[in-house]
């Protein structure tokens, strides 16, 4: 029977992914003879092989970033093994004899890639707050949104159906102090979001920087000098004391450098005969090279772009 959404459905969400599925896992897949080729409905909470041209994402889906990597990787254990775990659908509201996608979006991208044609499911009937409620479960508890989509999700569930911060930390199994510190991040600008989608910058430093009065020049300094989490979090309490953003960024980073990548810059400065300044980032870092005019750039590029013997 499906889940009756006026009644525990709090509860059910509250247990997890399994909850709604009826604990699929230990279902064992129907024989090939005995399993549909295609979309048609099998009964609640059995598992069924649906074919991959009836199911379309949920729109809903929290998660909006898929690692090629992680897909190859899954599609090249598909290919071997199969799907291990059916996905959860649900009827789509929208076209008759179609499926959205609740959980599971990234084994049916990975079968596609790997030429399946079905993929084993289960449906259940859910309305528009289950199917975002377990989507975020599924990707919270297998850690795959990044802090932003995590926050958006959260948010949503807020605005569009009421729930309280007490009501996710249940659903998800957070803490109310994890929930809060998420969504905290919905408070920087958008530029900052997609840097921290991005993963130019941690969770940790968006925190620090939204201790500033304001946290959007804060995260742009801290991608451009590639700042860690305490030289933002020094940064932010100069600024609170009332100095100015330009005046301080000169002081954050002139001491955190270590003695290796100190010699680096001191052996490519005596080859280019000129400054040389390596800032090590969150994803990687930045090799600057100052010149003090137009004939040392010219030197410089003939140098860069010398053929090698």
């Amino acid at each position: 029977m499906a889940p009756d959404p006026a009644r525990g459905k709090q509860n059910r969400l509250g247990k997890g992914l399994s909850a709604l599925i009826g604990e699929v896992e230990g279902v064992g897949l129907a024989a090939p003879e005995d399993t549909p080729e295609s979309s048609g409905r099998s009964p609640s909470g059995a598992v069924a092989e649906f074919s991959l041209s009836d199911i379309r994402p949920n729109p809903a889906q929290p998660r909006r970033t898929f690692s090629e990597t992680e897909l190859e990787e899954l599609a090249a254990s598909i290919r071997q093994r199969g799907v291990l775990q059916p996905i959860l659908l649900r009827p789509d509201p929208d076209a008759p004899n179609q499926f959205q996608i609740v959980a599971g979006e990234r084994r049916w991208r990975a079968a596609q890639r790997a030429g399946l044609s079905t993929i084993p499911a289960v449906v259940r009937e859910l309305d528009e707050l289950q199917l975002l409620e377990v989507g975020i479960i599924e990707n919270v508890q297998r850690e795959d949104l990044n802090p932003i989509e995590e926050a958006e999700a959260y948010g949503a569930l807020i605005k569009r159906f009421g729930r309280t911060q007490e009501d996710l930390a249940e659903s998800v199994g957070k803490s109310r102090a994890h929930i809060a510190n998420t969504m905290r991040l919905l408070n920087l600008g958008e530029t900052s979001r997609e840097h921290l989608r991005q993963g130019r910058i941690s969770a940790g430093h968006a925190r620090a920087a939204l201790g500033a009065p304001d946290p959007d020049p804060v995260v742009d300094m801290a991608v451009a000098k590639g700042m860690s989490v305490r030289d933002v979090e020094a940064l932010v309490k100069r600024l609170k004391d009332g100095s100015a953003l330009d005046t301080v960024a000169k002081k954050v980073n002139q001491t955190d450098k270590d003695v290796d990548t100190e010699a680096l810059e001191a052996d490519l400065a005596r080859v280019l005969g000129l400054k040389v300044d390596i800032r090590q980032g969150v994803s990687g870092g930045e090799l600057r090279i100052k010149y003090g005019d137009l004939e040392q750039l010219d030197e410089l590029c003939r140098r860069l772009t010398a053929k090698r013997s």
